[in-house]
């Protein structure tokens, strides 16, 4: 499969089935709200449907650093409600964070933290005494790979003593585990590696719970390590039944694109992969789904009473800074702050275009392409000036200028796409490119330049989220009257 089934920063896939529908949780690390659900009914077409951390108490406002916030979730459905284990790395050494609900769009519950499991990426199952048991990521040198206790998940409390469970076959950073009760064997399924181009998927077994679990002697079961495959950094998988009693799995990959070392820039996505059972192993298939090209275009006027769930912000949620109403979303500006306020949505295509109506006669305003704090592109927006602004790393520049009319209503576009491979080599050296440019009085766009888009790629970059685009308040208050994304349903090919 090369065609994700969740495109666009939606990494570290957890996922159950409730009857005939299916839930996915992802990964959000420093955005708020935390952790997106989606809801399908046939592992193709998903749904956003919520987020399951979306109030200041149970995802506290933070600075928004990069690579902070929220890591790995595990989504569950077990006694007739939803449980949510995830990783809350501003409060690490409070443990794993646990949230439940009776439906999946909420409202989630305030969390209970695991103080005894102190790392990343939890997992939940229960045993047949229906008694709960987390697993994680363990950061204490005697138990160096993935641990397990047994757990109240009323109050948090350990019921057992810590104990390694597997360590992984020797790769490096074994973590993302998952277990699974499946006929007479208890099935361990971890990420190894690390989430780059060595990423691997890896699986173990054991007669009880909490081990010894035994490898399979065909590990690792998935990688597209050196290989010219589409799809790299395949790795961290969850498998679910189907209703017909087949198994699927939900990985995360990347879609590297330009000269080598190739540069992904949208973030680790969600693909999707059969499973069979080969002499008591699991065996992945990848060719047994074809998943569609997905149409991501959206119109936002921002006249319902919330945001919709799309709408993020690094550190806190939009709603800290920003109110939806009649006259659309107004941003204001407060110096207090800890972190921007940035009003953002995740870039979901290889090539794309977006422009906002916006009104900053009350303030300025950046229209923005963010990958981090330190890697964006941006178009500063005042009455009288736009300015095509540039950050990667330490450097900063303002690229080109226009003059505006000093009325301060204004329009403005973001365009990602990918130039027609030259010839011999049949690829640019940039994965694509980034164009600003603002509307004029008769209609037409003036472009304020388009740029390299390799600086906003995680290759570049680093770090474990992609690209954002939106609009960020830099002083006074700033309207948006309306948001349009429009995909590019080619993808460029």
């Amino acid at each position: 499969m090369t065609e994700p089934i969740l495109s666009g920063f939606h990494p570290d896939p957890s996922i159950c089935r409730v009857g005939d529908t299916y839930y996915l949780a992802t990964s959000s690390f420093e955005y708020s709200p935390g952790v997106p659900i989606h809801r399908s009914t046939n592992l193709l077409h998903w749904e956003l449907i919520g987020n399951a951390l979306d109030r200041d108490s149970q995802l506290r406002p933070s600075v928004g650093a990069k690579d902070s916030g929220i890591y790995a979730p595990t989504l569950r459905h077990h006694g007739g409600r939803f449980w949510l284990a995830t990783t809350d790395t501003s409060r690490p050494f409070d443990g794993q964070l646990i949230v439940h609900a009776e439906s999946a769009e909420g409202p989630w519950s305030e969390p209970v933290f695991v103080p005894a499991a102190v790392g990343i990426d939890p997992d939940l199952v229960w045993d047949e005494d229906g008694v709960a048991h987390l697993s994680w990521k363990s950061f204490h040198p005697d138990l160096n790979g993935v641990a397990g206790i047994a757990v109240d998940l009323t109050t948090g409390r350990a019921l057992s003593e810590p104990r390694l469970l597997w360590a992984g076959t020797g790769l490096p950073h074994t973590e993302g585990a998952h277990r699974y009760r499946i006929g007479d064997w208890w099935y361990l399924l971890v990420a190894e590696g690390g989430t780059e181009r060595g990423h691997v998927i890896s699986v173990a077994r054991s007669r009880d719970i909490d081990g010894p679990f035994e490898g399979t002697p065909s590990n690792p079961i998935m990688s597209h390590r050196s290989t010219d495959h589409e799809v790299q950094n395949t790795g961290h998988g969850d498998f679910v039944q189907c209703p017909d009693g087949s198994w699927a799995m939900v990985y995360l990959g990347v879609r590297p694109r330009g000269m080598t070392p190739a540069f992904h820039v949208n973030g680790r996505e969600t693909f999707l992969a059969g499973i069979d059972w080969v002499d008591g192993w699991p065996r992945v298939d990848e060719t047994r789904f074809d998943a569609p090209v997905v149409d991501h275009t959206f119109i936002d006027r921002f006249e319902d009473a919330a945001f919709h769930p799309r709408w993020i912000s690094p550190g806190a949620s939009p709603s800290n800074f920003a109110r939806t109403g009649t006259d659309g979303a107004v941003l204001e500006y407060e110096a207090s702050r800890l972190s921007p306020s940035i009003l953002a949505t995740r870039a979901r295509d290889i090539e794309w275009e977006a422009e906002l109506d916006l009104d900053v006669s009350a303030g300025s305003a950046r229209a923005i392409l963010r990958h981090d704090d330190a890697h964006w592109y941006g178009l500063k927006l005042t009455p009288d000036l736009a300015e095509l602004q540039l950050s990667a790393g330490p450097i900063e520049s303002t690229a080109n200028s226009l003059p505006l009319d000093g009325a301060g209503r204004v329009t403005v576009q973001i365009r990602v796409f990918r130039r027609p491979p030259p010839q011999p080599w049949g690829a640019h050296p940039e994965p694509d490119r980034v164009g600003f440019a603002v509307k004029t009085a008769d209609g037409s766009f003036v472009s304020l330049g388009d740029v390299d888009g390799r600086y906003l790629s995680t290759e570049v970059a680093g770090g474990f989220t992609g690209r954002v685009w939106g609009i960020e308040v830099l002083d006074g208050a700033v309207a948006v009257a309306e948001a349009r994304y429009t995909s590019s349903l080619d993808h460029g090919r």
